[in-house]
């Protein structure tokens, strides 16, 4: 019974959901792509959590948007937030 009791919590630990939403889209071409990522660990972030769309597009050297989509995903003990951008 034990055993059965650790694979659950084992296999509850390493799951996570993720959800991807579109922000802005524009008529831009989409040639580049920049992102801007964070990990938080127990919903503690420690530094400031910069996943903006102008850090993305800093990133991928972007001047002109064309897409937009932000990400988080979800875990046991962590949360990472990502955002995506496309474009010239």
């Amino acid at each position: 019974m034990k055993k059965i009791i650790y694979i659950v919590l084992l296999g509850v630990s390493l799951t996570s959901c993720s959800v991807t939403y579109p922000g802005v889209a524009t008529g831009n071409k989409a040639e580049k792509q920049g992102i801007a990522e964070r990990k938080v660990w127990l919903g503690i972030a420690l530094k400031p959590v910069d996943v903006s769309i102008e850090k993305a597009a800093k990133n991928g050297k972007i001047s002109k948007i064309a897409t937009v989509d932000h990400q988080v995903i979800g875990g046991l003990f962590s949360t990472t937030y990502k955002t995506i951008v496309t474009g010239n």
